[in-house]
Formats: structure tokens, C-alpha cells, sequence
């Protein structure tokens, strides 16, 4: 930073916009491998590297964001495949991370976000329940009281 001053290295120094810069700069730092050489170049000028081999790096957390957008990504892939958005409430879809191809895979507990948001639907912003309504989501929970 300007004025020599230091970026920040944790979790909660500096919040912008309601995400933590420092818990931002470890997840780039973790994910260094998947970030674009744009992107990559970007953040050395600003004194950003990759973690270093046995560098020990607390849990990276997601923001509320990118855990949205890893949900409605599995959402989207069980409605291509099922045709409808009603999976058990224990279903879990495995989503590929990086867009397909690289073979890493995360396991989304879609049954469980499904019902959860719909308890919480009156939270959610416009947008979100139009991509999910999009994707034909029952918002009422029929034979469940």
C-alpha cells in the first residue's frame, strides 16, 4: 500500500463492502493456482504472492457470494439433469470446481439449501428468488407444516 503502509494478512482488519480484504487476499493466495496470469500479474504489483510450499494458511472462508453462487450452480446442474428442483432434502450434488474438465469436484448439500432457502425466502433479495424461480422452485413447502 501507499504511504508504507501494509497490506492486511488476517481475517477482520480491514472490511470493504462487507468482505474482509485480508481473509480476500489469503483466498487468493490459496487459489493462486486457478487465478488468471492477468489476474496473477495484478496482485504481485501490489506485493501479493502465491502461499509458499509449506507456508501454513488458516481456512480460507467463501463469502456469502461465492457460497451463493457454488448452490445455485449445483441447483442449475440437478434441474438440467432432473428437470425439476425437488431433491430429498438429504441429496447432495457434486459440482465440478473449476468448470468442468480438471477432475476437482465439491460435494453441495443442494437437499438441505434448497429447503432452507425456502424457509428463508422472504430474506432473499429479488434477484436471487428470480434465479431460482427461473430454475422452477416450488416456494411453497407442500405436506410439510
Amino acid at each position: 500500500m501507499r504511504a508504507g503502509g501494509g497490506l492486511p494478512a488476517g481475517p477482520g482488519a480491514v472490511i470493504v463492502q462487507g468482505e474482509g480484504l485480508g481473509a480476500w487476499i489469503a483466498a487468493q493466495r490459496v487459489r493462486w493456482h486457478k487465478l488468471m496470469p492477468a489476474q496473477q500479474y495484478l496482485l504481485e504489483t501490489l506485493g501479493i504472492e502465491p502461499v509458499a510450499e509449506g507456508e501454513a494458511v488458516g481456512p480460507v472462508r467463501r463469502s456469502q457470494d461465492e457460497r451463493w453462487n457454488t448452490n445455485l450452480a449445483a441447483a442449475r446442474q440437478f434441474h438440467g439433469r432432473e428437470g425439476h428442483l425437488r431433491p430429498p432434502r438429504k441429496h447432495v450434488e457434486l459440482i465440478d470446481v473449476n468448470g468442468g474438465g480438471e477432475g476437482e469436484q465439491e460435494a453441495v448439500k443442494l437437499g438441505a439449501w434448497l429447503d432452507n432457502t425456502r424457509r428463508r425466502a422472504a430474506k432473499l433479495s429479488p434477484e436471487r428468488r428470480a434465479q431460482l424461480a427461473g430454475l422452477g422452485l416450488e416456494w411453497a413447502q407442500e405436506g410439510n407444516a
